[in-house]
């Protein structure tokens, strides 16, 4: 009989085993989440402004060496601060994976996940990388188990958001500096804000709405150094009026005030709810499910525990079968844990390693790390993720990595990571239609054997 709790590991965590302090029941994992970040306490990120002040240092190099010839001390100066930027990327990105297999609270860390995907950035240039896998821990983690409206301004306000959709490029036409120079708008951050990470595509806002809400906007920006910047000089005149909604005022209050609007909308509540639903359950959700969801989310003035506790007891939350794909990152997380692997190991991960085991193999998979190919992020439909090309790159990790990872201490039995990665999911067919402990009984080396396990069907879904 197959373990609820082991389904929930699958579904809304990071895998198995389930290891001391880890949850087995819905109120469990929200009781984790209502508490201290266990993931954060272990692996602690570096600060904003340490952040900050790299990437500030990264764009003064990249002045400097401007317009110098190739081989200038300038050139070379600028092409080290790069690779310290490419570095603190990695950093964010090994931080994650060792969260994901130490911390017991592996919902927290899914929804971390979610979120910056929900709120995603591209880098514009290889200066803002770091930036950009910073918002993972400065802006989106200290809220996923608090209000909506905190999550959406932080996320919208990091300079990783600002950057991406160049709103330092946005001035209203009628402000000082608009009518001096000439400039005008620019609509992104107006359109993602209500198009991605509120209302959602088609929900009833007009083009009008879309220009006075960035005209609202207008003012917002980043300073090197310091991070979120308000331009008065910038900004244009009067009230500006959002679906229906008038906005006045100075500095940063109406721009906080449209933004907890937009937020207790009842389309951006149905956005968000489907959004969960279709991430953990199902790419059809139950329509009834993402009213409940929505509901309780309104009327808990966006507070996201609510919801999510609806989602969690849900009848179908913790039944068979395992219906998404897990995502290459997820697969890579779940296959680590199974092999034993801790987080202090990943940590302690050479660069090049590192990138030929884990960074490069994403990449392959079809999930670049925090480069989607779009601002609407990953796609969700297990169409997308079990590709020949994606099957075949998770097939040949499986293969040959979880031997290079466990050189030096030895390759675990293939019936113990059978064990540690799928409990009680253990009978579950593989391929000839056979259980996968007499497949993996089948197999010619105990590399395949492990192969078999993390390359089977049911490893892959969540």
């Amino acid at each position: 009989m197959i373990d609820p709790a082991e389904i929930a590991a699958f579904r809304f965590g990071t895998g198995l085993p389930l290891g001391q302090g880890a949850p087995r029941n819905p109120r469990a994992m929200l009781a984790l989440l209502a508490g201290l970040d266990a993931g954060l306490a272990l692996w602690p990120a570096p600060p904003p402004q340490e952040v900050l002040d790299l990437h500030a240092r990264c764009a003064a190099g990249r002045r400097l060496a401007r317009g110098t010839p190739p081989r200038s001390a300038e050139r070379k100066a600028f092409v080290l601060l790069v690779k310290e930027v490419l570095a603190q990327q990695t950093l964010f990105l090994k931080l994650q994976i060792a969260r994901a297999i130490d911390s017991p609270d592996g919902f927290r860390e899914r929804l971390v996940r979610f979120w910056g995907d929900h709120f995603t950035t591209l880098a514009r240039l290889r200066d803002h990388r770091g930036l950009t896998a910073s918002r993972f821990d400065h802006a989106i983690r200290p809220h996923v188990g608090g209000r909506f409206i905190d999550l959406l301004q932080a996320a919208e306000l990091h300079p990783s958001m600002l950057l991406a959709l160049d709103q330092m490029a946005s001035v209203g036409p009628n402000s000082r500096i608009g009518q001096r120079k000439g400039l005008g708008l620019n609509e992104n951050l107006a359109r993602e804000m209500m198009e991605l990470h509120t209302l959602g595509v088609g929900t009833g806002y007009s083009q009008d709405d879309v220009r006075q809400l960035a005209e609202l906007l207008t003012g917002l920006g980043v300073r090197e150094g310091e991070g979120l910047a308000f331009t008065p000089g910038r900004v244009e005149p009067g009230a500006e009026i959002v679906l229906g909604q008038s906005y006045a005022g100075e500095g940063l209050a109406p721009i906080l005030q449209v933004m907890a609007d937009l937020a207790r909308r009842p389309e951006t509540a149905r956005h968000l709810a489907r959004k969960l639903a279709v991430h953990f359950l199902s790419d059809t959700p139950d329509e009834g499910l993402v009213d409940r969801m929505a509901t309780a989310y309104l009327d808990a003035d966006t507070a996201m525990r609510p919801m999510l506790r609806v989602l969690l007891t849900d009848p179908s939350a913790l039944r068979p079968p395992l219906r998404k794909a897990r995502q290459p990152f997820d697969f890579l997380v779940a296959s680590l844990r199974a092999l034993g692997v801790t987080g202090a190991e990943v940590m302690a991960l050479g660069p090049k390693p590192f990138r030929r085991m884990i960074r490069e193999p994403l990449a392959v998979m079809g999930q670049d790390w925090d480069a989607p190919r779009g601002p609407d992020g990953w796609p969700e439909n297990a169409e997308s993720w079990i590709t020949p090309q994606g099957l075949a790159a998770r097939i040949g990790w499986a293969m040959d990595v979880p031997g290079r990872l466990r050189r030096e201490t030895g390759l675990p039995p293939a019936e113990q990571v059978l064990a540690q990665g799928l409990g009680t999911l253990t009978a579950t067919q593989g391929g000839d239609g056979l259980p996968l402990p007499a497949l993996i009984r089948r197999a010619e080396t105990p590399r395949e054997a492990v192969g078999i396990v993390l390359a089977s069907p049911v490893f892959n879904r969540r």
